[in-house]
């Protein structure tokens, strides 16, 4: 979703009293009878998930402490550790000089750097990205477009209180949904039905807002209204309240939705005007467009023409699949992902880069990066030297035991081929021009096997086998699932 929103938990972070100057020396013991008691409470926990609740005695601590203290290299690492964020002490220097933006294959035209900033917006980011090259090659102008009129109108849309009022509140599937009523996520198949049902405008004459740069507020009185709402649709429903009754309350729900969104965001134009003057220095100009002739004559591409295809090793290729409950629009096109292994999906993501086309693209990217460097790479950061353990999972364990699920959407505009193998690939990024080599990343081929899931392409672009799957039946995901995870 975005630089700073991530979708899986863990421990909370215990910030502990540091040696920073003379007056707290006295205190280190109790520092370090702080980091025991810590210690012990995650072996305790631990042992307690493993062996049904009995706890780890002494004489056993003492044992790992021996062994641990006998080894020298865990005290070395202990001591720079410790003082320092781990993954700068663990940065394999081989593996950053060895990603080199340099790529044998990239596409001719790109854009320069956007930034998604404190929003998890990067669906819109990453898809706009795709959406600009036409006009810059059309019409030689580095015009962008703009997001938020998307970003508005996909929160408007993503709220349906009513057709679950019957579910059991305490059952998984509403204490999921009551999780992330709304949020600036979304999919691919989102970005269709928008740019069909509302079209896309130039940013110059829809520009950003602080809350569209910086959503989570919004999202929170949003989020917070809507499960007030939600409340309020059920109780008059247990009161055995007519549908009609319902939906009229639901009305003025929304109402009071819209003016939220609109107050922080602004009304997206519904006719404007553009001019502007191309690299070439001529000039153009366009009065009362409408934010859907923007797209489809100035834009003019074709997003229905284009297709979702993941690599989820836990369940059969060349299948069908969509997400319970997961869309924005109603009637319009539901989520949909044709199921394919991952060197096909490489191929084709290959194939269509030599073609001279982007690909979006969705994957796990909190994963073995660094994104101040912007290098993906699962030998950057060497947790096997540092802690002296390996991970074992495979994809599908991952996915099936909550270690990883899509957490950003970003654009391949590059591949480096060695022997027609790909070695390293070129990506763009939302995160601004400061990271990587002017906000664009580069990600090593062992990274996409493990952390990338999805790719959008044309229809045209793929073999008609795979085309033809759309005309499935999708088999249906709960709404929990993390092929879902893009869009909470």
């Amino acid at each position: 979703m975005g630089q700073n929103k991530s979708r899986l938990s863990s421990f909370k972070k215990r910030r502990l009293p540091s040696k920073a100057n003379d007056e707290k020396h006295n205190k280190f013991d109790d520092l370090v009878k702080t980091n025991e008691h810590i210690l012990k409470s995650y072996i305790s926990t631990y042992n307690h998930e493993l062996e049904g609740g009995a706890d780890l005695n002494e004489e056993s601590l003492q044992k790992y402490s021996d062994k641990f203290n006998s080894e020298p290299k865990n005290r070395l690492a202990l001591n720079a550790i410790c003082n320092d964020d781990m993954n700068k002490v663990l940065l394999n220097r081989d593996a950053a000089i060895k990603d080199i933006h340099v790529f044998s294959e990239k596409i001719q035209l790109e854009g320069k750097a956007t930034n998604q900033k404190s929003s998890g917006r990067c669906w819109l980011f990453a898809a706009t990205n795709v959406l600009r090259l036409p006009v810059m090659k059309n019409w030689k102008t580095s015009n962008y477009l703009s997001l938020s009129c998307s970003f508005m109108t996909s929160l408007k849309k993503r709220i349906n209180m009513i057709a679950l009022v019957e579910e059991d509140v305490e059952s998984r599937l509403i204490q999921f949904l009551f999780g992330a009523p709304v949020s600036d996520g979304g999919q691919w198949d989102m970005v269709i039905n928008l740019l069909e049902k509302y079209g896309v405008v130039p940013k110059c004459v829809y520009p950003e807002s602080y809350n569209s740069s910086n959503s989570g507020r919004l999202n929170w009185i949003v989020t917070t209204k809507l499960r007030e709402f939600a409340y309020q649709l059920r109780e008059m429903h247990a009161s055995e309240k007519s549908i009609e009754v319902l939906r009229h309350a639901k009305a003025q729900m929304m109402e009071e939705i819209y003016r939220i969104i609109a107050i922080s965001l602004g009304e997206p134009p519904k006719v404007f005007d553009w001019t502007f003057r191309d690299k070439d220095g001529k000039y153009y100009e366009f009065f009362g467009l409408t934010p859907k002739q923007f797209y489809g004559e100035i834009v003019n591409y074709k997003a229905t023409e284009t297709f979702s295809l993941v690599n989820d090793p836990r369940h059969p290729y060349f299948n069908l699949y969509t997400v319970e409950y997961l869309g924005n629009i109603q009637g319009g096109i539901p989520i949909r992902y044709v199921n394919i292994p991952i060197e096909t999906m490489k191929q084709l993501t290959i194939q269509a880069l030599r073609s001279g086309k982007p690909v979006w693209f969705g994957a796990d990217v909190g994963k073995a990066s660094d994104s101040s460097l912007g290098i993906l790479d699962n030998r950057l950061i060497d947790y096997e030297l540092g802690f002296n353990i390996k991970f074992c999972m495979t994809k599908a364990q991952r996915l099936e035991y909550a270690q990883s699920l899509m957490t950003h959407a970003m654009v391949f505009t590059g591949v480096h081929l060695e022997d027609d193998r790909p070695i390293r690939w070129r990506v763009e990024n939302s995160w601004g021009d400061e990271r990587g080599e002017k906000g664009y990343f580069v990600m090593a081929d062992g990274w996409f096997d493990d952390w990338v899931y999805q790719i959008v392409l044309e229809k045209k672009d793929a073999p008609n086998e795979l085309v033809e799957v759309l005309k499935q039946k999708p088999q249906i995901l709960p709404a929990w699932d993390p092929m879902g995870s893009l869009a909470i």
